[in-house]
């Protein structure tokens, strides 16, 4: 296998033309210490995060792939914290989309002027740019398609997809008592140039809450997947 990418949260190793190796690592985003779904460094290093994630991920795409809703899933070893998966092209040089339930976070921070805390959002898709230069910024539907990013088409898809998976995140976290607030995904193109989802669904991309308390990437998987 050749190492051919090395990222914040795990490492991207070829296997052959049709199949690529990611390697799930138990850094974490955040900063000072602090776990942050949305943040753009590594803030710390916990024990198991890797494994977590890859076990609550594989969890979420067994049922899309029942769901018939194309990732780029083909396998997990949970043991050696890989998944197999397909290759795939990203948007530009990466776009991160966001579906938020309520407000908190970036979107809280940015438009705290209007929003209050924890306010109710009806599904509301934003999408930025993978730009650790630029803080990740927000981009809109048309600067996306005149940039030549995303055509108005594949945007209208991408909110789709987007929507659609949350939903089916939602209602899994929901049986358990658990709301979604919001969650971050990562799309690509696979080699036949078809919209597919990449990278996770764990803790590490998503905030959760339970009772009015957030839950933390960890116990996320544990209250998912153990009880």
């Amino acid at each position: 296998m050749k190492l051919v990418y090395t990222g914040k949260t795990k490492d991207v190793y070829k296997i052959n033309e049709n199949q690529v190796l990611l390697k799930f690592k138990d850094d974490v985003t955040g900063e000072d210490g602090v776990f942050d779904p949305g943040a753009n460094t590594v803030g710390l290093t916990m024990e198991g995060a890797g494994k977590a994630a890859l076990r609550l991920t594989t969890f979420f795409f067994e049922i899309l792939k029942k769901e018939n809703i194309p990732t780029h899933y083909i396998s997990s070893d949970i043991e050696n914290t890989e998944m197999t998966v397909v290759p795939a092209t990203p948007f530009g040089e990466g776009l991160e989309v966001i579906c938020r339930y309520r407000a908190v976070g970036s979107f809280l921070r940015r438009y705290g002027k209007y929003a209050t805390e924890g306010q109710s959002l009806d599904a509301f898709v934003e999408i930025t740019l993978k730009d650790d230069e630029r803080n990740d910024p927000p981009i809109s539907r048309d600067a996306l398609d005149m940039l030549g990013i995303l055509s108005l088409q594949e945007y209208e898809s991408l909110k789709q997809m987007t929507q659609d998976i949350s939903e089916i995140v939602k209602y899994e976290l929901g049986k358990k008592g658990i709301e979604l607030y919001d969650i971050k995904f990562e799309f690509g193109r696979d080699q036949a140039g078809n919209i597919i989802l990449i990278d996770e669904i764990s803790g590490g991309n998503m905030r959760a809450y339970k009772d009015g308390k957030y839950i933390e990437p960890l116990k996320l998987t544990k209250l998912m997947l153990e009880q």
